[in-house]
Formats: C-alpha cells, structure tokens, sequence
C-alpha cells in the first residue's frame, strides 16, 4: 500500500514538473511581447499566466495594465490594445464606417465657401481633454509589430540555448551509443561495435541527434565500410581501470541501410550490429565532454539541429512519409517530458531545452493563429501599404485556432488507440 501510494505521489510530481516547464516555457514567450512592446511604447491592456478564471489581478493605476494570474496553468497572454484592429473598422455603435460619406468639395467651391460663411469660433474645451490614441498595435509601424510578434519566440530561443549551454558545460553532451551489440560470427570483431561504444562523428561529420547518423548511413550496403569516430572503454592490462578513449574504427555493415523517416531508424541500429530485445533496439546513451570552445559551438549546432528536425518531420508529414500518429499533443508531450524530466537534472535541463526550441521554431510556422501567420499578415500590409480586412484576418486566425486545437486532441487521441 505504501510503495503504491509513493508511486502515486511521484506520477504527480512528474506531471506536475511538466506542467511546470510548458508553463514557464509559454510565460517566457508571452514575457518576450511583453519587453518588446514596453520598448516599443505599445499600449498592453493585460499580461496573463493561465487561462481560465483569474485566482490573482493586479491593475497599474497608471498604465491601466492588468497582471494576472489564472487557473489553467497551460498557456498565457499578452493582450495589446488593439491588437485585433476590428474596433478601427467597426465603432462602438455597431454602425459601419465609409470613408467618404459625402463627396468631396472643389477647390473654387472650398474658396467660396471661406468667402460666405464666417469662420467658426473655436470650441471650448468641455470637461478633461480626450487621450491620444498612440500605442494601440495596428497604429504601429509594421516594422515595430513584426519585433513584438517575433521576440516571443526569440525569447523562448535563448532560454532553451541557454539551458543546452548549462546542461553542455555541467554534464556534457548525451551522445547514442551501444547498449548491447550483437553477436555474429559472419562480421569479423575488429568490423564490429562494442558495448559501451558511443558515436561522436559517422562518415567525418559531427553527431548530434540519432537522424544524423541515420543520414551519415543512409543508401549504404551491406558489407560497406563505414568511419565511425567513437569512444570506447579501454580496460588497462596492468591496472585493469577502464577508460574511455576516442578513436575512429572502420565498421562493417551487416544490411543494407534504407532510412523511410525520422522516426524509423531499425535499418540503422541492425546495419551497425546492434542487438534487438522484444522488437526495441538495444541502444543507449552516455555524456560526453568536449573541449570549452567545441561545447559553446555544439551548443548552438544543437539547437539549430532540433530546430531543423522539425522541419524535417513537416516535410514527412506533407510527403506521406511519417504518419499523423507518430506525432504528439499536449497530453502526450507532458506525458513525455514527464518521463524524461523526471530521472535527474540533467535531463530535466535536456527536455526543457529541446520543448523551449520546439515551441519558438513551431510559433514562426505561417499557420493561422501562430505569430509567424500575424507576420505573413503584417508583411503583405507593409508591401501593399494597407492592411487585408481586419475582420477577414481574424476570421482566418479564429478558424486556425480551432484547427489546431482539433489536430492536437486527434493525435492524442491516435496514440491511444494505436
């Protein structure tokens, strides 16, 4: 009972810390338009961490800007004054606007006019003089409004290269390797992978992530010869310590490599030799510490690699090459990041890092409701001199919103019946 109760307690703590990235992950998005926008003097009407009811709010009596902190810890808001423009076409009154709703006067009829009418006398001011209309969003320059739309996730970008530069420097860099090799008297052993091997270059090229490896292999034969650069325990024949020393091997590949998508590398893991238990590649993983200057430049090639990579698998999406059920929703990201975030700091920092570029890549995505749309949306502005129909644009991001909401509950949901 008690074993299953602390089992219980730590399936919460999991989620809970899950939750907990994702939501400052979005807060750091939402903090990014906020800066932005303060720079800029844009006008904002409330920054909000959750949806939902509000459990704190605080109004600042002199910028008229609510803080507020509300019950669904899954997203947040920075709403700027404006922002949907609807109110520039559509007055308070609901009648429509024209922009001439009598015809222009002639010049000779205008001097007529000043001849035969007296000028009228100034008004006097009634009561307190009316506020300018500065720092609403769509009375910005377009320049201004793509800065605010797109330092969300630039925010979000640095944070998580901020995270892989700590996790680099403190725990070195998770490499894939061999977790259990598998015997064969076909392949002579100075052609084979050892058990505790892990990959640092294939083919002369740096490994980052398990597709590049995968790429390195990809279309090569059975039989083939491959240069892999490894690190390999050594045992001292005197001493008997085990060390691990770095060193390139030629490896002979037991079948032909035919990689179909990101998420199908079993040609990969059999070509280098390596065992299957169950249906699940043997493979496993270990740090690796570099030199300072080579851990700061891996560091950022491994956030341009991830980013990358997403990419990649819209492309395979698009081409029919990976299917919708290999993807994931907000459900099965938590569950995910969970599992991972879990097991110890270092992979608390990993998970967080690879969600943090993950969230600013898919923010830029010219998908409705996304801030890489609003750009699209706020460049045609730029180059036509005015803006589509407010209206239309909120339509088409309204009608995104819903779209993706429906896709993120579709493949949760095929991941559970599949």
């Amino acid at each position: 009972m008690g074993n299953n109760l602390l089992s219980v307690w730590g399936t919460i703590g999991s989620v809970l810390l899950a939750v907990l990235i994702l939501l400052v992950m979005i807060t750091v998005h939402e903090f990014g338009h906020w800066l932005a926008g303060k720079i800029l003097k844009f006008k904002i009407n409330e920054f909000s961490i959750g949806f939902g009811p509000a459990i704190f709010k605080h109004k600042n009596k002199k910028t008229d800007e609510v803080f507020a902190v509300r019950v669904i810890p899954l997203g947040g808001y920075c709403a700027f004054d404006g922002e949907d423009g609807l109110e520039e076409e559509t007055p308070a009154d609901g009648t429509p606007v024209f922009e001439e709703e009598f015809p222009r006067e002639t010049a000779a009829e205008a001097q007529v006019s000043e001849k035969t009418e007296p000028a009228a006398a100034p008004a006097e001011p009634v009561g307190q003089a009316e506020k300018p209309r500065g720092g609403k969003f769509n009375e910005k320059k377009p320049w201004q409004r793509i800065i605010v739309l797109v330092a969300g996730a630039l925010m979000n970008y640095l944070l998580a290269l901020f995270l892989i530069v700590v996790c680099f420097f403190a725990y070195g860099q998770t490499m894939a390797g061999v977790y259990k090799a598998e015997a064969s008297e076909e392949f002579a052993a100075e052609y084979s992978l050892k058990e505790g091997d892990l990959f640092l270059q294939a083919e002369g090229k740096n490994l980052y992530l398990s597709t590049d490896l995968a790429s390195a292999l990809n279309g090569k034969k059975k039989w083939d010869l491959v240069s892999l650069r490894i690190s390999r325990i050594v045992v001292d024949e005197e001493s008997g310590e085990r060390n691990r020393q770095e060193m390139t091997v030629e490896i002979q590949l037991r079948r032909d490599v035919n990689v179909r998508n990101s998420a199908d590398l079993d040609d990969v893991w059999q070509a280098l030799g390596i065992a299957f238990e169950d249906g699940v590649a043997q493979v496993g993983s270990g740090s690796y510490r570099f030199g300072f200057f080579e851990t700061l430049g891996r560091s950022f090639v491994y956030s341009f690699k991830i980013a990358g990579s997403i990419f990649k698998v819209i492309g395979e999406l698009l081409t029919g090459n990976l299917g919708i059920s290999a993807l994931g929703g907000p459900i099965t990201t938590i569950k995910m990041t969970s599992q991972v975030a879990s097991h110890s700091f270092r992979n608390f920092l990993e998970i967080a890092g690879f969600i943090g570029v993950n969230l600013a890549v898919f923010n830029l995505l010219p998908i409705p409701a996304l801030d890489g749309s609003k750009v699209v949306f706020t460049v045609i502005e730029w180059i036509r001199g005015k803006p589509i129909s407010r209206k239309v644009e909120a339509v088409i991001h309204a009608v995104g919103f819903v779209l993706l909401l429906g896709f993120a509950v579709l493949v949760d949901i095929l991941q559970f019946i599949l």
